[in-house]
């Protein structure tokens, strides 16, 4: 008996909530001639005139005649033979522990030995100081040592010339740098 009861309130309350948002909406369509006046007012405005399409221009066909000379974009045959004879790096020699370091991220810390036993001390980023002699090669750019002096070391880099071969750079690295 008491679900009964509690079943008839909550229906009366439904009831008289749909009969009260029946009453809103009703309330919103009185007095609205207004907004129907202007809407019709809009309607019957004309538009502005839209622009005109623009003209598609048309293009004069080209028919390239030149299919038998060289093409731009390839090596000249003088840039090829000067690319194949110029320096390049030997491919098959084995890599040196410091050739996977950026040349300007190691540094000279200092040389042992003197004369023509002397060895160059060079510290790579992680911290690891390696013996560095003439005919090593250390840097990204194949850089070869030629001299090592107490002060600072040389080395010749090959870096590519843009036509497919390789041209020498002379770099070095000076003690204390950085």
């Amino acid at each position: 008996m008491n679900i009964i009861a509690a079943i008839k309130p909550a229906r009366a309350a439904r009831a008289a909530l749909m009969l009260g948002a029946a009453l809103v909406l009703g309330g919103c369509t009185r007095g609205t001639s207004d907004l129907r006046a202007w809407v019709a007012h809009e309607k019957s405005l004309k538009g502005a005139p839209l622009p005109p399409l623009p003209v598609i221009k048309t293009f004069e066909t080209f028919t390239y005649q030149d299919q038998d000379k060289r093409d731009p974009f390839s090596p000249s045959p003088a840039e090829e033979q000067s690319s194949a004879s110029g320096p390049r790096p030997d491919q098959d020699r084995p890599k040196q522990p410091l050739e996977m370091f950026a040349l300007d991220s190691l540094k000279m810390v200092g040389t042992i030995g003197v004369g023509k036993g002397i060895q160059a001390l060079i510290k790579d980023p992680g911290g690891v100081i390696h013996r560095v002699t003439v005919n090593e090669y250390m840097g990204q750019n194949y850089g070869h040592v030629t001299t090592v002096a107490p002060d600072h070391v040389d080395l010749v880099e090959l870096v590519p010339n843009g036509n497919g071969g390789w041209m020498e750079r002379p770099a070095s690295i000076a003690l204390g740098e950085k």
